[in-house]
């Protein structure tokens, strides 16, 4: 049953698949880099909460993936040359700020911005084993991986420091997003965000 780890949606990608995927990064066809993180634990209470002799599409569908998100993209993009170090920012930062209303004030190193800021060893070598979350395993358990943040500000304060988390509790703030601006992906009009035909909705 060890395979029930890695079912998730979509589906693991084969190696065929991952270097085109690398060249949608690459080519600017992909925005971002993340996760839905669905974790379910390897245990009655998670992945077999019905049962375990069942079929596979009742074993709880999600893996675990927030916290190895952005070192497997350090590692596997910046640190061997697939992407360059602007490229990650954007794909994990600038991007989705952009998309979501928040940038100057997120995404973004300049005067006014909230400096919320990840300092990377790029060569700190580790295996991917135990995570900060209350999972009981790591997909990527065994991946070596070369480069990992270190230190994290947020707001300009450290909160993550050697790999421990040092924030008071209480320290997030709400942050109210601005209409979503997509004028430089303007894609094609669907019509669920046309006004004419969702009784009036300006959704976009």
């Amino acid at each position: 049953m060890e395979g029930a780890k890695f079912i998730c949606s979509p589906p693991l990608r084969d190696t065929p698949t991952q270097k085109i995927l690398w060249q949608h990064l690459q080519a600017g066809s992909l925005s971002l880099v993340s996760s839905d993180h669905a974790p379910y634990r390897y245990d009655d209470t998670g992945k077999f909460n019905a049962g375990n002799d069942v079929n596979f599409r009742q074993i709880a569908n999600g893996m675990p993936g927030i916290e190895m998100r952005l070192p497997l993209l350090f590692s596997e993009g910046v640190n061997k040359g697939r992407i360059s170090l602007n490229k990650f920012v954007a794909l994990s930062s600038t991007n989705a700020a952009r998309i979501y209303g928040m940038l100057p004030r997120k995404g973004s190193l300049s005067i006014g911005a909230d400096a919320d800021i990840a300092i990377w060893d790029p060569n700190e070598k580790r295996i991917a084993g135990e995570m900060h979350d209350a999972m009981d395993y790591n997909p990527f358990a065994g991946t070596e991986i070369t480069g990992w943040p270190v230190t994290v500000l947020g707001r300009g304060r450290r909160i993550v420091d050697n790999g421990k988390l040092i924030a008071k509790p209480g320290a997030g703030q709400f942050i109210k997003r601005a209409p979503i601006d997509l004028t430089e992906h303007p894609g094609q009009s669907v019509p669920e965000l046309d006004p004419d035909q969702n009784f009036g909705v300006n959704l976009a």
